[in-house]
């Protein structure tokens, strides 16, 4: 075929993979015909997404579950004929805890918007004191900043509800998700929405009050979905649909396989040939080019082309994290779990982050008699503790266990997972440096970026993000320049 056009996408974690999806939909319905190739250097698809089954047990080496409130990991899902696999969390009295001040105390429902359903349990819960629930309320009268200039995080919600608020909710809460340091993370690129509830209604309580007010009279059609979901057999069921769906569409997909360098060459003004050097010694070349591999490697690769971007894509920092999954007998732990488990505040300075209870908040993870819990530990500033080996990380977080919740018993199995450099951070100026970016690539139509790296690390970001660089790709294989 004369007209057919070639794409190649570097990376295999579900921002890659949901790229070639993406693309293969798009680019029929613009009637362009391609063959798109998918490279990633591991012997495994999916990237961070890593399910193990164990007998009746089922663990995740990296995420357990996405955000049901943003519509791509679900749309997705209903396209690979999942629908019918997804899971809510389970229902129970008690919902999450945060570890404050030597015990746990439970995090009043809604918590993880701000402000509580419910203020009488905020008010018995015993984190705040009365000093810091009315500084928390002060919310309301605090005058909105009308600076446009990046905040970070802790600054952010110090000003708004105060400094034992944030402490001992928020940041555990926010800065958790990105194993960051609230100090230093960019409020604009990672949680946008606050700061246009505070230039809407001059404060965020307010705005959050609004907003649910709303949500709470439209109306909602389809299951009903708790705010985290997984699928019933674990999150690589997502991963392997795709592989299916991507092979059937005829997508050449070679794992085990690394680039070594890209050259670009110009064969007719304005338009580009990117050529792969692979590890194995052979080359690919194709019309446009897709970059879905972590910040740092994207920038090796186009530091030739442009220095500048490499650049800018090394100052994008990545936190070192391990999740240590654990099975106990139930009978033996069964008064010491509650709920779906706790968060760490960092002002504690202990090290463990967090913890999920996780037969407890999902079902068809552990059998009856068993109860499988999920430790994280590492994250900027935190890193430490990952320098010791698997026998003693293990003794160290149950060390953590025993002393936060009474957790003694000896867990029936054990599995470390370690992720090096895998947690993008979104420090201050993070999305000025995206548009630099994006400016210094501008030349090199059909090289697009995608990725955690980026704009947002969830699993639903990261398919989001994906299409809109097929659709970039599929714009300029139309002549189109953005």
């Amino acid at each position: 075929m004369n007209n057919l056009r070639t794409v190649a996408v570097i990376g295999g974690g579900i921002s890659g993979l949901s790229t070639a999806y993406a693309l293969y939909e798009q680019a029929a319905a613009a009637g362009i015909p391609i063959r798109c190739t998918v490279i990633d250097a591991a012997s495994a698809w999916g990237g961070k997404i890593v399910t193990h089954r164990i007998g009746d047990l089922v663990t995740e080496a990296g995420p357990d579950s996405f955000l049901s409130q943003k519509p791509a990991g679900l749309d997705l899902c209903a396209k690979l004929g999942l629908t019918d696999q997804l899971i809510n969390t389970n229902e129970t009295g008690k919902r999450a805890s945060v570890y404050s001040q030597g015990r746990l105390h439970e995090l009043p429902e809604g918590l993880v918007v701000i402000v509580p359903s419910q203020l009488g349990p905020f008010l018995r819960s015993g984190l705040l004191s009365w000093t810091g629930l009315a500084r928390m309320g002060l919310d309301l009268a605090v005058p909105a900043n009308r600076s446009p200039g990046d905040e970070s995080l802790a600054a952010f919600f110090r000003r708004r509800v105060g400094r034992q608020a944030f402490e001992r909710m928020l940041e555990p809460l926010m800065a958790g998700i990105y194993a960051g340091d609230a100090e230093q993370m960019s409020i604009q690129a990672t949680f946008p929405r606050f700061i246009e509830l505070e230039q809407q209604y001059g404060s965020v309580i307010r705005g959050m009050m609004a907003t649910r007010k709303a949500g709470s009279t439209a109306l909602h059609s389809g299951p009903k979905r708790t705010m985290f979901i997984s699928l019933k057999n674990g999150l690589s069921d997502l991963v392997s649909a795709l592989v299916r769906q991507l092979t059937d569409r005829g997508v050449i997909l070679r794992e085990n396989c690394a680039v070594d360098a890209l050259r670009v060459r110009s064969h007719q003004p304005g338009r580009w040939m990117y050529d792969l050097i692979l590890n194995d010694g052979s080359a690919l070349s194709v019309d446009s080019l897709v970059l879905a591999t972590p910040a740092y490697v994207s920038a090796e690769l186009v530091r030739p082309l442009t220095p500048i971007a490499g650049g800018l894509l090394e100052m994008i920092p990545y936190a070192s994290t391990a999740t240590i999954a654990m099975a106990y007998p139930r009978a033996a732990v069964s008064s010491a779990a509650e709920g779906f488990g706790f968060v760490v505040p960092r002002a504690e300075g202990r090290d463990l982050i967090a913890a999920t209870w996780t037969s407890l908040k999902w079902p068809h993870r552990a059998p009856p008699d068993q109860l499988l819990v999920r430790c994280y530990v590492g994250g900027v500033g935190r890193e430490a503790i990952l320098k010791l080996d698997d026998q003693a990380l293990i003794a160290r977080v149950r060390a953590e266990l025993a002393s936060m919740c009474g957790v003694t018993a000896e867990p029936g199995y054990v599995e470390v997972n370690r992720w090096i450099r895998a947690m993008p951070q979104y420090t201050l100026g993070h999305l000025e440096r995206l548009n630099q970016i994006e400016a210094a690539l501008s030349r090199y139509g059909g090289l697009v970026l995608t990725g955690a790296g980026y704009r947002g690390v969830g699993i639903p970001d990261c398919i989001r993000d994906g299409a809109a660089a097929a659709e970039r790709v599929v714009r300029y294989l139309l002549g189109e320049r953005s």
